[in-house]
């Protein structure tokens, strides 16, 4: 599991499935976006040396709304009802905003995935946190070699 997870275990209170349901979801996907972000940064940092500047360019493939759309549809099939039921919530929110290169439904769907990471760990699911994360990294990452292909 991802190190940065891990130590976040040990300073993150555990809320029951309940109460973590009861949760906004746009306060799960202030966090699952948060968290996505560092993961997905560390990862960069551990697969390459590049300048920052090549880094950020590298992780707008993996953050932006078109990508987590796409994932969290390629992992539909994999997720349990309960956690189906926190993406379609966090998509069901109204936003004040919408990224200027973003369509309405991928950042819908974005919001959703990240409900989703920020719901696991609330509830101290931290493998399957690890595991969505990484599956999301391995499709975009797939998406990538077929356009450079």
């Amino acid at each position: 599991m991802d190190e940065f997870i891990k130590k976040m275990q040990d300073h993150t209170k555990v809320k029951s499935e309940a109460e973590a349901r009861m949760m906004a979801p746009l306060v799960l996907a202030y966090i699952g976006d948060a968290l996505y972000e560092v993961f997905i940064r560390n990862y960069l940092i551990n697969e390459m040396t590049v300048s920052v500047n090549q880094y950020h360019k590298r992780a707008t493939h993996y953050v932006r709304a078109k990508a987590q759309s796409h994932v969290v549809h390629a992992l539909e099939s994999e997720l349990s009802e309960p956690e189906w039921t926190i993406v379609k919530r966090g998509r069901n929110q109204k936003s004040a905003t919408v990224p200027k290169n973003a369509d309405l439904t991928e950042y819908k769907y974005a919001t959703g995935f990240e409900a989703l990471l920020g719901y696991l760990f609330y509830i101290g699911q931290y493998d399957r946190l690890h595991y969505l994360m990484s599956k999301a990294v391995a499709l975009i990452n797939h998406d990538l070699g077929d356009q450079n292909g």
